[in-house]
């Protein structure tokens, strides 16, 4: 538990860092937008449920999280804050995450002022719902307020569930460009903090998925076109490495930690 405390508290830390970063240091701005919040919630394409939520880069705080979460999620607006999304993040994300914000911060802080407001960011990442599954969430963000200098005040973020578009867990990065500036995709990351190893391989985690979907051994075996020695080898792979007991352990754990 401490150890997971501090690991909390070194990702909060960096990810404030890289936040202060890209808003310059500059002091607060009294919102006055809501007219161009509206604006920018239309250069979103909706693919799924969706919430959004207003970031103030400045202070590394939520200032509004709408209560569509609730249906998402399953938490209150309310319980939203910074701290609690990053510990929503899946383990093996967190640190891509903070790169991936590190990439952005980056990005921005090279733009000329009069450009800030014209990139939308997007990657995506698996988050945990009320109900300990995990969602693969679309994460998009556009800056709604800046100073003279371009820093960047408050952004609006909106988080669209598309796990029933995206099976993989793979992550990348992309600056859209709005009001015809260029697009850049599948960005090459800046790394502040090391990428988290995946427990189980991509076969692992095919057998693991058709155990959870209740087929035996020999099914598995066919149906992978492996044998089926090959199969409970995988599986007492899968146990070792997933430090559990049981079938039922497994099972329960998978859709705890997001392995399938």
């Amino acid at each position: 538990m401490e150890k997971k405390i501090q690991n909390e508290v070194v990702v909060f830390d960096t990810a404030k860092k890289i936040w202060s970063q890209v808003s310059k240091n500059a002091e607060d701005i009294n919102p006055s937008f809501e007219l161009e919040v509206h604006k920018k919630l239309l250069k979103f394409f909706q693919v799924g449920d969706q919430y959004h939520f207003i970031f103030n880069c400045a202070c590394s705080q939520m200032e509004f999280v709408h209560e569509d979460i609730i249906s998402i999620l399953g938490y209150q607006p309310e319980e939203f804050s910074i701290h609690f999304m990053l510990d929503l993040i899946h383990p093996q994300d967190i640190n891509n995450f903070v790169n991936f914000e590190n990439t952005v911060t980056q990005f921005f802080i090279q733009l000329p002022p009069e450009k800030t407001l014209k990139y939308k960011v997007r990657y995506n990442f698996r988050m945990r719902k009320k109900n300990g599954d995990y969602i693969q969430i679309l994460h998009q963000v556009i800056t709604i307020q800046t100073d003279d200098n371009g820093a960047v005040i408050r952004t609006l973020g909106i988080h669209t569930d598309i796990s029933h578009l995206k099976k993989t867990n793979d992550m990348s990065l992309s600056f859209i460009g709005l009001e015809g500036e260029p697009s850049y995709h599948d960005v090459e990351v800046l790394t502040v903090l090391n990428p988290t190893k995946e427990i189980l391989s991509r076969r692992e985690k095919e057998i693991l998925q058709l155990i959870i979907q209740g087929h035996k051994s020999h099914a598995i075996a066919a149906l992978l076109c492996i044998s089926k020695h090959t199969v409970d080898s995988h599986r007492k792979n899968i146990l070792k490495k997933t430090k559990c007991q049981n079938l039922s352990e497994l099972i329960s754990k998978s859709f705890k930690n997001g392995w399938v």
